[in-house]
């Protein structure tokens, strides 16, 4: 496998990927995307920083490609929707550049509270002028952050060794956490009428472009202080402008800005605006981490393992992960199990979880389960990404319920596929924790482990029926080993179940389905 590196990611942090013998690592600069088209084709996976575009034209060369990582945060560089649509996961660093971040925005509040950069240029010119440069103190101000993520919160802590008061905005906070962190939950318009100095923290969307905008700025305190260490856009530029000339704003400190590289923005004309070039992850340890951080995740899915930092997927806490991990193999083992049992064309998909699944988030385990069942069946590629994307553009209902207690099992998965030839039934349980079992199926109670090779022979429940399969597989030298039979009353209908060791050949199984009373019988291989 080959993984493509550009942007000038930390060589030094992609150990996890030359750690794996198969995978082979080229590191480049930024590249044109002409150039880069040309390329993409021969890798399996890329990391990038903020530079490279990874746009549908590149997508759309990347026949290989599995995933990309992007090597800090935001990933408005990445299209997720052509990502997803591809079949291709995007993960991120969101951890490795939190502290840098927010240190960042504590430079710039100092900084700007005392007039930092505009002192220093004065005595660069040979000017000593003390009275010019009066500043404020943060003790005892308030300060409005807008965002209450990882560097949100990480700011407030600072702020808070300070001694500054903290109101904030975050639609996705409880006042109950916010609370708990010692912080006054506000509304937007809240927040900004309370602030001394607003700092912002949130994603660059069509919800947050232009939040502070004219009409915010008006309802601000006079002589407030904005920081932006974020992501351009969020900050109305004309608007700060026309606050800066009215007086409205004493001072800003960006370091973002909407079109980037910007260095001939009007606001570069007063003496109390700051500007840095983008600098917020810019630390010699924040660029080693999100290296590190990024090429785990990426070494993580290049050898088959779940990955915590998707962005195009739901994404679970390590915590959560190790919780639900033993339930998300046993869903794309059920899937593949019931894609294989399968005929016709598939209208529907019905997840009912049971028990102790309830407790944690489903969806996740939902589209591993779609993916196991899509995966077999499909020519294109069909993974944890854009499983669900797959199953609607071919009109298949994904449907997911959920019941506190299951009358007979802890924990209970049962997946019911429709197609235009009929249904299947399959329910899966975990005992001991983590080992997975097939319990049912279409109604009928067994117990048989899912795993290597497997003949599901639905028959009438008669004598003989069993000897008679097991001298067929004999006769081509098959070995059986371990047999379930399950049945919901004598002499009604019944399936076997049979793990064998190698897998038999069409001419065995149409052996099989000749003999009277036998219904069915499908090979399962997982």
């Amino acid at each position: 496998m080959k993984v493509l590196v550009l942007d000038g990611v930390q060589e030094k942090g992609l150990t996890p990927l030359y750690d794996i013998p198969d995978v082979t690592v080229d590191v480049q600069g930024k590249m044109p995307e002409e150039e880069l088209m040309k390329i993409i084709g021969d890798y399996d996976a890329m990391i990038v920083r903020s530079a490279t575009k990874v746009t549908p034209q590149l997508l759309e060369c990347a026949d290989k490609l599995k995933v990309v990582g992007r090597a800090g945060v935001g990933v408005d560089n990445i299209d997720l929707k052509a990502a997803t649509n591809k079949g291709v996961i995007v993960v991120n660093a969101p951890d490795g550049n939190t502290i840098a971040a927010a240190e960042h925005t504590m430079a710039m509040m100092l900084a700007l509270a005392r007039k930092v950069p505009a002192a220093t240029a004065k005595l660069r010119e040979g000017v000593w002028n003390k009275k010019a440069f009066l500043g404020v103190e943060l003790r005892n101000k308030t300060l409005g952050v807008i965002g209450l993520g990882r560097i949100g919160s990480a700011v407030a802590k600072r702020a808070m060794a300070m001694e500054m008061n903290i109101v904030a905005y975050d639609p996705y906070i409880s006042k109950e956490n916010a609370a708990n962190m010692g912080i006054e939950l506000e509304s937007l318009d809240g927040v900004i009428k309370k602030a001394d100095f607003i700092t912002v923290h949130m994603p660059m969307t069509k919800e947050t472009h232009h939040m502070i905008n004219a009409d915010a700025l008006a309802n601000a305190k006079d002589g407030v202080r904005i920081i932006n260490c974020a992501r351009g856009g969020i900050i109305d530029e004309e608007a700060l402008y026309e606050a800066f000339k009215s007086g409205k704003v004493a001072g800003a400190a960006l370091d973002v800005f909407e079109k980037e590289p910007n260095t001939d923005s009007p606001l570069y004309e007063f003496e109390n605006f700051i500007a840095t070039p983008h600098l917020g992850a810019s630390t010699v340890e924040a660029q080693l981490n999100v290296a590190v951080d990024v090429a785990k995740e990426i070494a993580d899915y290049l050898q088959g393992n779940m990955v915590k930092n998707a962005v195009n997927i739901p994404s679970l806490s390590p915590k959560l992960l190790a919780k639900v991990r033993p339930y998300l193999d046993m869903a794309e083992k059920l899937g593949k199990f019931q894609a294989q049992l399968l005929n016709g064309r598939i209208n529907r998909i019905e997840v009912t979880y049971g028990g102790d699944p309830t407790k944690h988030e489903v969806a996740p385990i939902t589209t591993t389960l779609v993916k196991g069942i899509l995966d077999p069946i499909l020519q294109e590629t069909v993974n944890f990404v854009n499983a669900p994307v797959v199953a609607r553009n071919r009109g298949i209902e994904v449907m997911q319920t959920t019941r506190d207690k299951d009358q007979d099992y802890n924990n209970i998965i049962t997946v019911k596929v429709v197609t235009d030839q009929g249904e299947h039934t399959l329910s899966g349980t975990l005992f001991m924790g983590n080992e997975p079992r097939i319990v049912n199926i279409d109604g009928f109670r067994i117990d048989a482990i899912p795993e290597g090779h497997m003949l599901v022979i639905p028959h009438n429940d008669k004598p003989g029926m069993i000897g008679e399969v097991g001298m067929v597989l004999g006769n081509h030298k098959i070995n059986i080993g371990g047999m379930q039979v399950g049945r919901q009353q004598q002499g009604g209908q019944a399936v076997m179940v049979l793990s064998i060791d190698t897998a038999t050949c069409d001419d065995t199984l149409k052996e099989i389905a000749a003999f009277n009373g036998v219904l069915d019988v499908k090979l399962v291989s997982l």
